[in-house]
């Protein structure tokens, strides 16, 4: 059994995550969210952890008045996020923040020598090679917890580097597929965030429909896997029962198959290298159906194509391809966009920010900073 600190608790990943610890007898020591202090109240009276810590200090004051009468700990801002993922009482943390906010915990709790289960895609996008080098430093194992690269992970479980051929990302299609670029004109942010199989977050469900998502989850498995852009095939596979697959060097296919259902991996992630039990229903192939794959639209949804570029461009051009899609995701969401306008916005930054060759938090810091800059104009 661990002993967690949760990265985002009140989020999709994080509330999930609380259940497979209810489940399966983990522990929690820490939780963490921004604002949302009714729900994190809720986690703090239902797990009785350590430390709760609230990004935004008004609010962290509000739950500490609130958890008064309790021994749990509150702090406030970033100060109490890094406190969170360093809590020497937790053993592993579970990173689930939103967008490049949490690249600096995942460092701190790599630092502090956590098992780091990934659930913050964007850690990598932006500083993969820095986080990769970091873990290894500090001999802290990064086991994933999105569906598709723990699928990778398990598929490549007892296999040599030298075996492997390409990696095989599936992705869902989002609502819109088979949509043409005419049809995308009238998407609303109401019918972008009704994803056909998954429930997770608003920002990760307009980029799943986008498509910029499974961009940044190859962006994410190159560096989780150290293979190039060109050894990552993405298929759009409807049905979400294959999360993903590893072709080897003789031609064989090994996947994962399971129910759409984030706790799966997210479990894994905290049991590996063991399996057990949990409150996942298992997967009927009979009732499963039929399974389909098809090739991504790149035409239809640029987002994914623009992805690509920045991964073989590299240095901070992976960088900027978030910033910007951060600004352009949250502008769509309050209706200040167009959902076509979301990769118009993210490609004039990756034409007009200057791309830095080396990769530091200096520089990946002001190329985030200079895109989200872009991206504001842009959307004017």
């Amino acid at each position: 059994m661990r002993s967690l600190t949760i990265l985002g608790s009140t989020g999709s990943i994080g509330t999930q995550t609380l259940e497979v610890a209810a489940a399966c007898g983990h522990r929690v020591a820490a939780i963490t969210a921004h604002h949302n202090i009714d729900l994190l109240e809720q986690q703090a009276r239902a797990f009785h952890p350590i430390l709760a810590a609230a990004a935004d200090p008004t609010a962290a004051a509000a739950l500490a008045s609130r958890l008064s009468d309790t021994d749990v700990r509150v702090l406030a801002g970033e100060e109490g996020i890094l406190a969170a993922a360093c809590l020497p009482q937790a053993d592993t943390a579970v990173t689930a923040l939103v967008g490049i906010a949490g690249l600096a915990p995942t460092l701190a709790a790599i630092d502090s020598g956590k098992r780091i289960a990934l659930a913050n895609k964007e850690t990598l996008v932006c500083a993969g090679p820095l986080v990769m080098a970091k873990a290894q430093e500090k001999g802290v194992e990064i086991v994933p917890v999105d569906s598709e690269h723990s699928a990778i992970f398990q598929s490549l479980q007892g296999s040599h580097d030298r075996e492997l051929k390409r990696i095989l990302l599936t992705a869902s299609g989002g609502p819109f597929f088979g949509w043409s670029r005419e049809a995308l004109q009238t998407v609303t942010p109401a019918s972008a965030l009704k994803h056909p199989n998954w429930s997770m977050g608003a920002k990760v469900t307009i980029d799943s429909a986008t498509m910029m998502n499974k961009g940044l989850e190859l962006l994410e498995a190159m560096s989780l896997f150290k293979v190039p852009p060109e050894k990552i095939q993405i298929l759009v596979h409807r049905e979400s029962i294959l999360h993903s697959a590893v072709e080897y060097c003789d031609n064989s296919v090994i996947a994962q198959l399971g129910a759409p259902d984030m706790r799966l991996p997210i479990q894994y992630a905290l049991s590996w290298p063991e399996r057990t039990p949990g409150p996942v229903t298992p997967l009927d192939l009979v009732t499963a159906g039929k399974l389909t794959f098809f090739q991504p639209d790149l035409e239809a949804f640029p987002c994914l194509a623009l992805a690509i570029r920045a991964a073989q461009e590299g240095g901070t051009a992976p960088a900027i391809l978030n910033g910007a899609n951060e600004v352009a995701v949250a502008r769509f969401l309050k209706e200040e966009i167009g959902f076509l306008e979301i990769p118009r916005v993210v490609q004039t930054a990756l034409e007009t920010v200057p791309r830095a060759e080396n990769l530091t938090l200096e520089t990946i810091y002001a190329a985030d900073k200079a895109a989200r800059t872009a991206a504001e104009r842009a959307c004017l």
